[in-house]
């Protein structure tokens, strides 16, 4: 390093030195550039901080090309409920994806090891519910834009530390949030006193060591975060379907002939339904009977 260099420059580079982010060390170098030394001494020095500047860019461009590709490649396309999983690095959010869906992520001992954006999708009892798993959220390879669209954040921790840290990063999200606190290794003692600090705290969340056994109640939590109802239909004389139409609290029997055909509310000659919202088993109701989660409806036509 020449001599006489503007006290800003060392604070610069030490900025770089500890950078976390290409973003980091962008914004680093830059501020190296303008206070490096003006002098003839200086000349090489700002040669080289310029063309490692311009290989950064070049290289942080090719990696937004990748991520943009990447997500095109496995076809984000946001479905009637869709949840993201977020977390740092290292504290099982691919192994909670891969418990909870169909998807098959790498799972590592090593740092930012998914690098992309892994979508899968959780059969609940018929309801299929859209999860994607995002890069750790200190890394350069976080999607904001997928946080930011999802219905719910499944915030996976391992320490309480990392709440505070991670609702920062947030930003535009409206999401629901359940905290998942990651309980693996932790004591009968230390799971008592997570589970009344979260309490204390009136968290939304689930405790679990990524087990299939204590992952049901995430479940049921994920899908009420959705707010929405199950109806099922049914033909006379034949059992009920095995997946429900998800529809909107407070929706009616037309809401229900709508959803399986635009304009087949007109063709309805007779309803009965079963469920919660029944005064008795296969009661005859019309079109604006207001329905409740888990009812059964089927229609006779003209």
């Amino acid at each position: 390093m020449p001599t006489n260099v503007h006290p800003e420059y060392v604070y610069a580079e030490k900025e770089y030195l500890l950078a976390e982010t290409d973003e980091q060390r962008l914004r680093a170098l830059e501020k190296m550039i303008s206070r490096a030394p003006r002098h003839k001494g200086g000349e090489n020095l700002r040669a080289q901080l310029k063309l490692r500047l311009k290989k950064l860019k070049e290289k942080m461009a090719i990696e937004k090309k990748m991520r943009k590709s990447a997500r095109q490649g496995i076809g984000i396309k946001k479905e009637e409920m869709q949840a993201a999983i977020i977390g740092k690095t290292q504290t099982g959010k691919s192994s909670l994806l891969s418990l909870l869906t169909n998807a098959h992520p790498e799972i590592a001992d090593y740092d930012f090891t998914t690098k992309a954006p892994v979508v899968g999708m959780l059969d609940y009892n018929g309801v299929g519910i859209q999860l994607i798993e995002v890069p750790a959220i200190s890394s350069e390879y976080y999607d904001r834009g997928i946080v930011n669209s999802a219905d719910t954040l499944l915030i996976l921790i391992t320490d309480f530390s990392q709440i505070e840290e991670i609702e920062k990063q947030l930003g535009k999200s409206n999401a629901k949030r359940i905290i998942v606190f990651n309980s693996i290794n932790k004591t009968s003692e230390e799971l008592r006193k997570i589970d009344a600090k979260l309490k204390s705290k009136r968290y939304n969340y689930v405790i679990t060591d990524l087990k299939d056994k204590s992952i049901e109640g995430l479940k049921e939590k994920l899908f009420q975060s959705f707010e929405k109802m199950r109806i099922y239909t049914k033909e006379p004389g034949k059992a009920k379907s095995d997946k429900p139409i998800i529809l909107a609290p407070n929706s009616i029997v037309r809401d229900v002939a709508e959803k399986i055909l635009k304009g087949f509310s007109d063709r309805v000659k007779e309803t009965r339904i079963w469920g919660p919202s029944s005064k008795y088993p296969g009661q005859v109701v019309g079109l604006n009977h207001e329905l409740k989660d888990l009812d059964v409806v089927e229609f006779k036509t003209r």
